[in-house]
């Protein structure tokens, strides 16, 4: 199944933390098919922290969404993450965007991500990496999603 992940990073190496989160996804048997560039962002919930480097993921899984997240959890946790402070700084966050067409309500779960529609700093790494595809709820593409998202901060390129 094709999985679109999101990858965020505010503290320390942010280039360094994304691309080890990258690598401990490829180790867990999850292949990369395309990654996007690397965007620097000014946070959103919380403006007073540090500026964020983002990337989304294209990749192919075998794994159910559910254990998708705890596969990214645990990669959370490995590489520092304190899920105690869930919008504070943070070494990476892992969010599952989309897996297929699949349409998820869990407790712990949403896909498609509930606000993934609302973030620049998602939408415009994603539409990097998948121009076309088409949100399963509202059949908007990500170009479409992105012309109706407010413009809340900067998105950077940075690196490749």
């Amino acid at each position: 199944m094709k999985v679109y992940l999101s990858l965020g990073s505010n503290l320390d190496d942010r280039v360094q933390n994304l691309r080890r989160a990258l690598t401990l996804i490829e180790l867990e048997g999850i292949r990369t098919l395309k990654i996007s560039s690397f965007y620097e962002t000014a946070p959103v919930s919380v403006p007073r922290q540090p500026w964020f480097m983002n990337c989304v993921a294209e990749v192919e899984t075998r794994l159910s969404p559910p254990r998708l997240l705890k596969v990214t959890q645990r990669i959370e946790k490995d590489l520092g993450r304190d899920r105690r402070n869930l919008k504070g700084p943070r070494k990476i966050d892992i969010d599952i965007l989309l897996c297929g067409g699949r349409i998820l309500q869990m407790r712990d779960l949403t896909i498609p991500h509930r606000r993934m529609g609302e973030r620049r700093f998602v939408l415009i790494p994603l539409r990097e990496v998948a121009d076309g595809l088409r949100h399963p709820v509202t059949g908007r593409t990500v170009p479409e999603m992105l012309a109706l998202t407010p413009d809340e901060s900067p998105v950077v390129w940075h690196c490749r």
